[in-house]
């Protein structure tokens, strides 16, 4: 086995048991994941803490993009093995996407949270385009995820984390619409992608809260 790897399997090994024990973890739906082959994983974004969780899921290596300015102050060792990848600040959607892209031509899972920042609340907020524009161009189906109790393990402007309860769902794959040989797939069909998701990440964010607090959503 490549160093590399190696060095992610025994960080995520630390994560998942330290998830467990501080915030009792549990984990639902993990036989939606592809067993094979590049797909979008798609979580909502309550905290800090979400990119580590996101890793939690599977013990597939996970690829997701990163503010370049998280690889300060030594942390650069800790984000590679995680598999992130940095994207300055300014540079061009078209840019990070083209690095998601090619991350994805290798086989390889990635992260987007198609909400983009983190944001509060129960309600998921309008989705970017980003995951589903992927999706679509590559050909890979979008796994939407729900992770109730993240933003009590690690609130929004936070700089300690607090022992909480954590679920996480994982929904079924969504797969991309397929574009006209020799076209591209039209904004259109990726809005409705973009909706279809949001959709479903706001069904399994319930779902994931409900088992965190034992109340049910007013949407159930």
């Amino acid at each position: 086995m490549r160093p590399d790897l190696l060095f992610y399997r025994g960080v995520r090994f630390i994560l998942h048991a330290f998830s467990k024990l501080f915030w009792r973890l549990s984990i639902e739906g993990r036989e939606n994941l592809p067993k094979h082959g590049a797909y979008v994983l798609a979580p909502v974004h309550r905290s800090n803490v979400d990119t580590v969780l996101a890793c939690t899921i599977t013990t597939r290596r996970m690829h997701f993009m990163g503010k370049a300015s998280m690889w300060k102050y030594g942390f650069g060792v800790l984000w590679n093995a995680l598999g992130a990848y940095p994207v300055h600040r300014g540079s061009a959607d078209r840019e990070a996407l083209r690095k998601t892209a090619d991350m994805i031509a290798t086989g390889e899972p990635v992260v987007i949270f198609p909400e983009g920042t983190r944001q509060s609340g129960p309600e998921v907020q309008p989705l970017f385009d980003g995951a589903a524009y992927v999706a679509a161009k590559t050909g890979v189906p979008i796994v939407p995820v729900g992770i109730g109790g993240s933003e009590k393990a690690m609130p929004k402007g936070s700089k300690f984390i607090h022992p909480t309860k954590v679920h996480i769902v994982v929904g079924a794959p969504i797969d991309p619409p397929r574009a006209e040989e020799g076209k591209r797939t039209s904004r259109r069909a990726v809005h409705e992608l973009t909706e279809q998701l949001h959709t479903e990440i706001q069904k399994l964010f319930d779902q994931a809260q409900a088992t965190v607090t034992g109340t049910p959503s007013s949407r159930s």
